[in-house]
């Protein structure tokens, strides 16, 4: 019988620290694993719980109302989607690559005149070098489905290839807010001949705006306005200015009714879809979906100035790009990254509410061209309604302990990138995703490097290999 002999003290100190530095890591590999599955679980949820408009089937019911509602998505899927006053789906069309501003036409409103875009990506004749665009004025009536194409042109590029916005002046004219080539024109759309042009470039730097001739203005609504002072005048928005400005047929830009001042954010902030509200409704007044501010806003305009009057937002809203004010006197919100459509009392409150993807419009038909019939918020005694006054979001979301460190995060995310990017984020990402939801994926992602990382070092180690910094500190006698 042979004798074994017995560990020493050092082997036996070794396997000790051996097994704790086995235990240590294993700890540390299921923290791992629990915030990435943690993680992933938010974002699954989440998912499951997207609102989706891309086809018929899909499309949510909304609350009863007085009139049909036409709401127009412009997002990665195009919709027009019409809703009757008892809130089931009366019209639905996805044809089309983009739609934008729908107006209801005077005498039917059931039949509305809208923009809309498609993108081409085959050669073609009128298509060089894909992707392309065909923009259309098209007319739908809601109750027969028929479709007629009243205007199209054929644009060069896909990147703010397209027409935000259409307004009708008479019979045959119609204004176009033409974001392809930084212009607002008039054309005749029987004889298909432009007679009257205006060109942003003639009256604003190069060296403003977006990079030029990328999308340098962002001209995204224009509006006739048909009574009162500024009769026979053009509203004209200019995102990336910053600024809507007046039209004059004869003199050009009109400089002294110009609303905000580029990187002047307070004011407006890439603003859309400015609504004009004239003298015989409480003004000159203008209601603008203020977009990265995500505020609603009103501007009253009071011996030769501009003065806010009226705001609106909620703890949801994320860069709105319409409103309109009804003759109710409530407000017609869409909410865009908000993934909804809301319509607001007097008093701040929601009082009706409908889930869409990206909508980008709405327009209550019997109501009138923008909600024609509109006071301004002056006239009406509106006071201003902000996140704060809503009183937080309803819940803790942390699963009854008060705090959700993801939804933390998110905000402190939310709150650090600068509003450009973060709408540009969640406007390519799933509608179903917010700041809790990028955080959630961030830290899954920086949870996967680390562990990553570590589990390289570890083997490093263990395979004898050490790494010293090219300096280090001696201590000094």
């Amino acid at each position: 019988m042979t004798e074994r002999s017995l560990p020493s003290a050092g082997e036996v100190r070794s396997g000790l620290a051996d097994a704790r530095a086995a235990v240590s890591r294993n700890h540390v590999r299921v923290a791992f694993v629990v915030l990435i599955l943690v993680s992933a679980a938010v974002v699954a949820s989440a998912a499951g719980e997207g609102v989706s408009t891309a086809s018929k089937e899909d499309v949510p019911d909304a609350p009863p109302t007085d009139n049909h509602t036409v709401v127009t998505e412009s997002g990665r899927a195009g919709t027009i989607t019409a809703y009757q006053p008892d809130g089931e789906v009366l019209y639905y069309n996805n044809s089309r690559t983009k739609y934008f501003d729908a107006d209801p036409v005077e005498g039917d409103p059931l039949t509305v005149e809208y923009a809309a875009t498609d993108t081409l990506h085959t050669e073609g004749p009128n298509c060089g070098a894909p992707p392309c665009t065909r923009n259309v004025i098209e007319r739908a009536d809601l109750e027969t489905g028929e479709v007629e194409v009243l205007y199209e042109r054929y644009d060069y590029k896909e990147y703010a290839g397209e027409w935000h916005d259409v307004d009708r002046i008479n019979e045959s004219h119609f204004v176009v807010a033409d974001m392809v080539a930084d212009q607002v024109f008039i054309v005749n759309t029987e004889t298909e001949v432009v007679e009257w042009l205006w060109d942003a470039q003639s009256d604003f730097p190069l060296e403003g705006g977006h990079s030029w001739p990328r999308d340098w203005a962002h001209i995204n609504d224009v509006e006739y306005i048909e009574s009162g002072e500024m009769e026979g005048t053009i509203m004209a928005s200019l995102r990336n200015q910053d600024q809507v400005v007046f039209l004059d047929r004869e003199e050009g830009l009109l400089e002294d009714w110009t609303l905000g001042s580029e990187n002047e954010y307070d004011v407006l902030h890439e603003q859309h879809n400015p609504d004009y509200i004239p003298e015989s409704q409480g003004g000159p007044a203008v209601l603008v979906a203020d977009s990265e501010n995500a505020q609603i806003k009103e501007f009253q305009r009071e011996d030769g100035e501009w003065t806010q009057t009226w705001q609106w937002e909620d703890d949801r809203i994320q860069w709105p790009r319409d409103a309109d004010r009804l003759p109710n006197g409530n407000t017609l919100i869409s909410d865009t990254h908000g993934n909804r459509v809301i319509e607001v009392n007097q008093s701040g409150e929601i009082v009706w509410e409908v889930g869409s993807s990206l909508p980008y419009e709405a327009e209550r038909l019997e109501t009138g061209d923008e909600s024609a019939g509109g006071e301004s918020a002056q006239s009406l005694g509106l006071e201003n309604r902000t996140a704060a006054d809503t009183g937080g979001d309803g819940g803790d979301g942390g699963g009854g302990f008060g705090f959700n460190p993801l939804a933390f995060l998110g905000d402190l995310i939310e709150s650090i990138l600068p509003h450009r990017i973060y709408n540009a984020l969640l406007f390519v990402s799933p509608v179903w995703m917010g700041s809790t939801e990028f955080a959630a994926i961030g830290v899954a992602l920086f949870s996967g490097l680390a562990w990553i990382a570590l589990e390289i070092r570890w083997k490093l180690r263990d395979a004898g290999v050490r790494f010293r910094l090219p300096f280090y500190r001696t201590r000094s006698e």
